[in-house]
């Protein structure tokens, strides 16, 4: 059994479940840098343990406090170990960084995966220190074309990167069909879900996710059409927005887990994510697994791989409003059944099943690649 070395950041969901099945295949190791209670900005039930599949490793913060950031020395101690692939996944993270530089003084091949990234404008100084980082592996590990595009402008080898469907659902997570309209009625009415249509945005509450801007252009829907607001509290501007607008339709919801938020998905007709910058969005493979078409902006990039224009939804250029108002307008006019059936078919092959299976390929290939 081949033995893989992780190197990343804190236990997500989504990695924790995806190491666990991985271990059905490998001797797996993750080291995690940051811990779970540092993320502050997530709800403690977000949080998963595990079923034990991998060996989880907690580095020890021995120099804390790069930013906000932690710098994990102890790092060097797991990478001096027989291991047969060493994946540092994405680059920013000063253990990352540590780790990289280690592993390229000793000659010693890694991969770097990334789920995400889109190239923006920036100064040649930024541009030349992502490349100084970003070339340095032997091979790369991407979440699909728009980051095979991103890291092959900062210095990849596109015949060396290889892909992966990067996802947060189990096979089962996936409807075998959409919900009928009857059950529909009766999810709503569960939940106290009154309008006719509905429209969910799910994630933090914050300017940088968009949610302003779908509540600004829920006072230009009509009354029959309700937009709830899953996961989080609202600001007090936010309630305050509503009250002047008089937006009885608008409806905030707590964080809610898995399995509740699910239903949630199934009742409701789309998803709206308006964010200003999003390295993948995982809500996007959510909502497309309970069948729903998904409206999100250009720089969401689960939106520009999985999401084609009038079949499953939409992509609007950030920061339009006016595109944002039309197309939820354009999906809740038009065969929005039609478009969430679309969805549940893209997002079927997205599943941690199948992003284990790619990765099993990958590492089964002559190290340091045998392009």
């Amino acid at each position: 059994m081949k033995r893989v070395l992780f190197v990343t950041n804190y236990p997500s969901p989504y990695r924790v479940h995806f190491y666990d099945e991985l271990g059905k295949y490998m001797d797996v190791t993750v080291l995690f840098s940051d811990r779970a209670e540092d993320k502050t900005h997530r709800d403690a039930a977000w949080f998963v343990s595990g079923e034990g599949g991998f060996r989880k490793v907690q580095l020890t913060r021995r120099i804390a406090g790069w930013g906000k950031r932690n710098l994990c020395a102890d790092v060097i101690s797991w990478l001096k170990k027989d291991f047969d692939a060493i994946v540092i996944c994405g680059y920013s993270s000063p253990t990352a960084m540590l780790a990289m530089a280690w592993l390229r003084m000793k000659g010693i091949p890694f991969y770097m995966e990334v789920d995400g990234g889109l190239v923006r404008q920036e100064s040649r100084a930024k541009y030349l220190y992502k490349k100084l980082l970003v070339s340095a592996p032997s091979c790369w590990i991407s979440s699909g074309a728009h980051t095979t595009d991103y890291l092959v402008h900062y210095g990849a080898k596109r015949e060396k990167t290889f892909l992966y469907p990067f996802t947060s659902l189990w096979e089962r997570d996936i409807l075998p069909r959409i919900p009928s309209p009857e059950e529909k009625q009766r999810l709503r009415r569960e939940r106290g879900m009154t309008e006719e249509k509905i429209v969910v945005y799910v994630g933090r509450f914050t300017e940088a996710k968009g949610m302003d801007a779908l509540l600004g252009a829920a006072a230009s829907l009509d009354r029959d059409t309700g937009v709830y607001f899953i996961g989080g509290e609202p600001e007090p501007a936010h309630l305050d927005f509503c009250l002047e607008q008089g937006l009885q339709n608008v409806h905030f919801v707590g964080f809610q887990k898995k399995e509740a938020l699910a239903l949630y998905y199934q009742a409701a007709d789309l998803l709206v994510l308006p964010t200003k910058s999003d390295v993948w969005g995982l809500v996007i493979n959510e909502a497309m697994a309970c069948g729903l078409p998904v409206i999100t902006t250009d720089r969401c990039v689960a939106g520009l791989e999985l999401i084609r224009d009038g079949a499953n939804g939409y992509v609007v250029p950030v920061d339009d409003p006016q595109a944002l108002r039309e197309k939820i307008r354009a999906v809740l006019t038009d065969d929005y059944r039609k478009m969430g059936a679309a969805a549940l078919e893209t997002i079927r092959p997205y599943t941690l099943e199948n992003m284990a299976k790619a990765h099993v390929e990958i590492f089964d290939r002559e190290f340091p690649c045998d392009c």
